[in-house]
């Protein structure tokens, strides 16, 4: 083969075959490999011209076939596939080659691969590929973290790749390590938590406000052509409008009430928790998608219980206050998703831009939103911001629309419908704005049962009190 490809991709799926031939549409050649003879056909059909993109089901002649350094990035399932296609390539590469895992990899496996594959004289990165398969082939948003200076040379394929907001590539060098991984991870935690926020107001306009499949689509649409403006409000708006294709009405009415999920929003709240940093917005979007796969033992306890007829509303007047209350949480979810990036990013070393976070997720990626655009501004002007809700910026946004809020809250607790996303993010605002909470009485609690000791508000030291006779 006399010309050498310039990346390789390991992992011809939907995703992998569609990343591979952004690559060749974008001025770059590229070599795929799978052990699966139909999809590398199917890539070599789909590209049309081999001197462009081309692939093989042979490891050896995948490695031979690129320039070097070698950059091959795998788009592979998260876990043990990883390590042994790694395994797999390392017997035929050369020192400072490139592997890039494009992954939802666990951010701790990164660490360790990366450490492994340092010793081999290997430059690993782990690199959050964010958008689904659309993304990847007209353009996602990619976080990469690993090593500065191989990430050189990835840079021009990636920035070529990604999603552009105004002209600018939504993707940059974050950090060393698993820096990249973590990132995507928690860009995942936010994801549950607006996904979750935006279904709960789905179901209270439908419950309390009575709105056709029609009029959601419309309320949605007319959202998202302002404040909210974000990918996920443009789908859901969309999803009301599908027919059936299967039978009669909307497709969105006979779809089962039970969803799924691949770990990565229950990996943020375990490690959220290991920091201390409190993220109750991704932590119950988390939890509702355990209730609800209990869906059997949910219409068993539904008969047993009486529920309250919600209050009529007008219809207008509710869907401006739910509007006001998706924005006021979707605030939250992202104050807390960048609370957790500000933490861990002293924990591990990660040496996190958030502005730069904030600006690569503008386009390309599930959490796109108009809101990313104003989250930049406010930590480029304070790149130490230790949450959102400090910045003056986001104060008069919460303050215009906690009120709403509020009423909503209220109005889903007295009227049955479940809003525990839009309950949580309410209540970590007035727990973070408060200067006074009762953990006093917690401190005296344990310090009565396990002696573990409490400190004062009007002396300094640690103190111990015989709370028994």
């Amino acid at each position: 083969m006399a010309d050498k490809y310039d990346f390789g991709l390991v992992g011809l799926g939907v995703m992998g075959r569609n990343f591979i031939l952004n690559v060749a549409d974008n001025g770059f050649t590229a070599f795929g490999n799978d052990l699966d003879k139909e999809k590398v056909n199917a890539l070599i059909e789909e590209g049309g011209d081999a001197a462009k993109v081309n692939a093989s089901t042979d490891a050896v002649v995948f490695v031979e076939a690129l320039s070097t350094p070698r950059k091959i990035m795998l788009l592979v399932p998260a876990g043990k596939v990883v390590d042994a296609v790694i395994e797999g390539l390392l017997p035929h590469l050369e020192e400072g080659d490139i592997i890039i895992d494009g992954g939802n990899s666990f951010f701790t496996d990164t660490d360790r691969r990366e450490a492994y594959l340092k010793e081999k004289g290997i430059n690993f990165f782990g690199a959050g590929v964010s958008g689904g398969a659309k993304g990847a082939r007209k353009g996602p948003s990619i976080m990469p973290g690993g090593s500065r200076d191989a990430y050189q040379h990835v840079k021009p394929i990636f920035e070529a790749v990604a999603a552009k907001y105004k002209g600018e590539p939504c993707v940059a060098y974050l950090g060393p390590k698993s820096a990249g991984n973590y990132v995507k991870m928690v860009h995942n935690g936010i994801e549950y938590g607006l996904m979750q926020l935006t279904s709960e107001i789905y179901d209270l306009l439908k419950k309390a406000g009575g709105l056709t499949n029609e009029e959601l689509h419309a309320t949605f649409a007319s959202w998202n052509a302002g404040r909210l403006q974000s990918f996920l409000v443009e789908i859901t708006a969309e999803i009301f409008e599908q027919k059936d294709d299967l039978g009669d009405g909307h497709l969105v009415d006979k779809i089962l009430d039970k969803a799924k999920q691949k770990g990565t929003g229950k990996w943020t709240s375990q490690n959220a928790m290991d920091l201390g940093i409190p993220i109750p917005t991704i932590d119950i979007a988390v939890s509702m998608r355990e209730i609800s796969a209990l869906k059997q033992e949910r219409i068993k306890a539904d008969e047993l219980y009486d529920r309250p007829t919600p209050e009529s509303v007008v219809k207008d007047s509710l869907a401006s206050k739910a509007e006001q209350a998706l924005y006021f949480a979707f605030i939250m979810a992202y104050a807390q998703g960048m609370h957790q990036l500000a933490d861990a990013s002293k924990e591990y070393g990660y040496e996190l831009d958030l502005g730069e976070i904030a600006k690569i997720w503008r386009a390309g990626c599930i959490i796109r939103a108009a809101l990313l655009a104003d989250i930049t501004e406010a930590f480029k002007a304070d790149a130490g911001l230790q949450n959102l809700l400090l910045s003056p910026s986001f104060v008069e946004k919460v303050k215009e629309t906690v009120g709403a809020t509020r009423e909503l809250v209220a109005y889903g607790a007295n009227s049955g419908i479940p809003l525990p996303g839009l309950s949580n993010a309410l209540t970590y605002f007035d727990a973070y704005t408060s200067s006074r909470l009762p953990l006093n009485l917690i401190q005296a609690q344990r310090d009565y049962f396990g002696s573990h000791t409490y400190e004062r508000i009007d002396k300094e030291g640690i103190f111990h009190t015989e709370w028994e006779e």
